[in-house]
């Protein structure tokens, strides 16, 4: 094992790193480094070149490690994390009968407490940046805000703008306020970075789809909405309506490059038209449409048209390296194997839509996401010094299939180090999950969670009760 000395990478001042490889949105490079001051990338090029232009700053040496962009999380809802599990083996539009419940059972510290939790899970699986959807929970959302800060990772903060149940005046107005204080708020917050959010068409008038999506464009924020997710949501947009939600949103005023379109996992070709016409994003997350039971969006044919495109895990698992690898699978398993497509966009496509295009889909495309001079120095070492990656030919490949979180050396967050072989370095991780533990009990069995499933155990004894007393 290479061992890389922790204190050198957390002293102050600037920091010359030089791995063995750096990933760039080229591609892989080797013999160059880094230059990290001030929470940004200052430059970058041939180590020897470096040192000789910046000899004031320390250089730490990097054997057997890639330097590579942080993974963006496009798509999370940081205080559902007590309930991840309740998802499994449930059928679609689990919100209705799972998360609403859920979020409406925590208090101000249990609100806190899952989002860091939720944090603490994505800087583990190399998450520099999560985008949260808004959270239903009767808190400020200055929680959330908070619990991202103190467990130091990047988030793109949703407020929910519903207002469709009342759909008076007063009501839209109400909403447009609270959306201007919210962008106006986190205004050059170092971490955190404001959007809108509406969970689904349906829950906001037509006014108000209209006006947050000014707002969002004006103040160079985005609108997060779940769009086309559920073929139950489609129907009652095409009875209401006459038409698809993602043809409302157009109708409405709503689709442009603010806007952030979850899941658009049942698309029509008009409707993918629609997206690459108008410049908006999508978050394809597919281990979402795994776990409940969605189809999986088109996000090769997305690519190929050239709508922007991140990845999110919509609160499923942290782990960056299992997200890039389960985009590229399910889009062989959806779209490839039919069409003998064996490559369905290769690993570079992947790690790009994880990285600089998951950034630029959330609206920090000119922040974060790539390792260049100017951008936060949001990112990750990876050790590459392993039986799964050391016989590297094609290392975007070989990271998309074969790398995992436990290779994850570290985890810098502007700048800062923020994560130590999965554990963090200024805060109790630990202590976090105990309370959480505690917590969530509390909050579950105050929900009033409808699951049309039980676990797995008592499925099983329900269906071999036989089998119960058998040990084999």
């Amino acid at each position: 094992m290479n061992r890389i000395d922790r204190a050198a990478l957390a002293a102050p001042g600037p920091l010359l790193l030089a791995p063995d490889t750096v990933l760039l949105p080229e591609g892989p490079v080797g013999g160059w480094a880094v230059l990290v001051d001030g929470g940004l990338f200052e430059a970058l090029g041939p180590v020897d070149e470096l040192e000789a232009r910046y000899p004031e700053s320390r250089t730490v040496r990097l054997p057997g490690h890639v330097l590579m962009p942080g993974f963006v999380d496009a798509h999370h809802h940081l205080t559902q994390s007590f309930g991840a599990a309740l998802a499994f083996g449930e059928p679609s539009e689990i919100f209705r009968r799972v998360w609403v419940p859920l979020e409406g059972a925590l208090d101000e510290e249990s609100a806190y407490t899952a989002a860091k939790l939720a944090a603490l899970e994505a800087l583990r699986g190399g998450f520099t940046t999560v985008t949260d959807a808004g959270t239903r929970a009767d808190v400020d959302v200055d929680v959330v805000a908070s619990a991202a800060r103190d467990a130091g990772i990047r988030c793109v903060l949703g407020l929910v703008c519903n207002d469709a149940d009342g759909g008076d005046e007063a009501d839209h107005r109400t909403v447009l306020e609270n959306a201007e204080k919210h962008l106006a708020r986190y205004d050059g917050d170092p971490l955190v970075h404001p959007s809108l959010a509406v969970s689904i068409p349906e829950a906001a008038t037509e006014r108000t789809l209209h006006d947050t999506a000014r707002l969002a464009a004006e103040a160079g924020a985005v609108v997060q909405i779940h769009v086309n997710e559920h073929l139950a949501g489609v129907e009652r947009s095409l009875v209401r309506h006459g038409l698809r939600p993602l043809e409302h949103l157009h109708r409405v005023g709503a689709l442009g490059p603010q806007l952030l379109a979850a899941h658009a996992t049942l698309l029509t070709p008009r409707e993918l038209s629609l997206l690459a016409d108008t410049g908006a994003a999508v978050s394809y997350n597919p281990v979402a449409s795994a776990w409940k039971g969605n189809a999986v969006a088109p996000a090769t044919d997305m690519t190929e048209r050239g709508i922007r495109v991140g990845l999110g895990t919509d609160g499923t698992r942290g782990d960056g390296f299992r997200l890039t690898e389960a985009a590229e699978f399910a889009q062989r398993l959806a779209y490839g194997l039919v069409t003998g497509d064996s490559s369905c966009g290769a690993g570079w496509t992947w790690l790009e839509h994880a990285t600089g295009g998951g950034a630029d889909a959330v609206g920090l495309g000119t922040r974060t996401g790539t390792v260049a001079p100017g951008r936060a120095a949001d990112f990750l070492l990876v050790d590459v010094d392993t039986p799964e990656l050391a016989l590297s030919w094609d290392l975007p490949w070989e990271l998309v299939r074969r790398g995992n979180r436990d290779q994850i050396t570290a985890v810098f967050v502007a700048g800062r180090l923020r994560m130590w072989h999965g554990r963090p370095t200024d805060w109790d991780g630990e202590a976090l999950v105990r309370r959480a533990t505690e917590l969530a009990r509390t909050a579950v069995a105050e929900a009033g969670i409808v699951r049309v499933h039980p676990t797995s155990t008592a499925t099983r004894a329900l269906r071999r009760p036989h089998e119960r007393n058998v040990i084999r």
